[in-house]
């Protein structure tokens, strides 16, 4: 059976700000995400690293002109500019081209550990860090994670100033939202202001279902990986996306900080997510209304690619098969799949109800954790 055709792109998508190139260098925008510097309470962690957190349960109060000033004061040396380049094979006519971006990250430890977006860093291969003195680093990406669009880098430097993280947990619809960030990658230390306007949407990115504030802080290209701050300046979420589509403002949406900061702390310490139960496969959505010819597949989720030795290999599926069961639940997309792997934990025994060749066939998966393809 042959592997079902591209699915279609989401609507919603990640800021990305990159451009192809086959001579020069271009920056498209320096992203910058500010944190406060405020004492708080330590998370420490196996890599010997400390990260600031507020030590108050509390985001009241509200934004006076003067106290958005005192906050970028207060959090601006805890910026610093991504800038990235990749390589990548084009065609007989161009050959291999050159992809550069920007983005930002947020300093988290004196010593240089900064999170930004994985969208921000995947493929790079040279990553330079601006600090707001104007020292240029060299950067490594110590760890990422494309379910959560978070990624964690690194800089060889001291007595940086970190962010303090806040607690997005107690946020509440209304409360006051800053973001600040460079759009357009000419405009940096823009500042906008607006509310939380939801604390919970789900929002598919990239075929990742994500749990993200979404806030009326204008958000623009060059917002990527930066910051979205309280009434306090602690930082309460990673701005990662906005709504497309043309006409529609006031759609932004931000990681949440409280949920990132135990993934955070396993890329600091293990390089990616090793705590998640995985089927290591790689699944498709299809549908048959997005075609332009008849096809004789079913609309569903596909594996379209296993990892040998994976929790699905062990288990005996196979390429192509269509997942109509998991857990005792109907399955129409991956985002189905990803929700049920959510509730369960390495080593759990679940069952599978697969369509293969018009048969349905039941397997029961033990889960591991993920495991890279080879």
């Amino acid at each position: 059976m042959q592997t079902p055709p591209k699915f279609k792109p989401k609507t919603y998508v990640p800021i990305r700000n990159k451009i192809l190139t086959t001579a020069s260098t271009i920056l498209l925008s320096g992203i910058v995400g500010f944190g406060a510097g405020y004492a708080g309470s330590h998370l420490s962690n196996n890599a010997n690293v400390t990260i600031q957190q507020q030590t108050n349960k509390s985001n009241s109060g509200t934004i006076q002109v003067a106290d958005v000033s005192d906050i970028v004061e207060k959090c601006k040396d805890s910026v610093v500019e991504i800038t990235t380049e990749s390589v990548s094979s084009g065609n007989s006519i161009f050959g291999q081209y050159v992809s550069q971006g920007a983005g930002s990250g947020v300093i988290i430890s004196e010593d240089g550990y900064i999170v930004t977006n994985n969208h921000v860093v995947s493929g790079a291969t040279s990553l330079k860090v601006t600090t707001t003195d104007g020292t240029e680093y060299d950067a490594s990406i110590i760890g990422t994670d494309s379910q959560t669009d978070l990624a964690v880098i690194k800089i060889e430097a001291q007595n940086l100033l970190a962010a303090t993280l806040g607690d997005s947990d107690i946020l509440q619809v209304g409360d006051p939202a800053i973001a600040i960030g460079n759009p357009l990658g000419e405009l940096g230390g823009t500042v906008t202001t607006g509310i939380i306007s939801a604390t919970d949407r789900q929002i598919t990115i990239d075929n990742e279902t994500m749990t993200l504030l979404q806030t009326d802080a204008a958000i623009n290209p060059g917002n990527s990986g930066g910051g979205l701050f309280n009434a306090d300046g602690n930082l309460i979420g990673i701005v990662n996306a906005k709504e497309s589509s043309t006409g529609i403002e006031g759609l932004g949406f931000a990681i949440p900080i409280t949920p990132a900061k135990d993934v955070i702390t396993e890329l600091m310490q293990n390089g990616s997510v090793t705590s998640r139960p995985a089927l290591n496969v790689s699944l498709y959505d299809y549908t048959s209304s997005n075609q332009t010819q008849n096809s004789k597949y079913e609309d569903g989720c596909y594996i379209v690619q296993i990892v040998k030795n994976g929790a699905a290999d062990k288990a005996g599926l196979k390429q192509n098969d269509r997942i109509i069961r998991f857990d005792g639940e109907k399955i129409q997309s991956t985002s189905d799949v990803k929700a049920i792997l959510k509730k369960h934990k390495i080593g759990d025994n679940v069952k599978m109800v697969v369509d293969r060749d018009s048969k349905e066939i039941e397997v029961e998966i033990v889960l591991q954790a993920q495991t890279q393809a080879k």
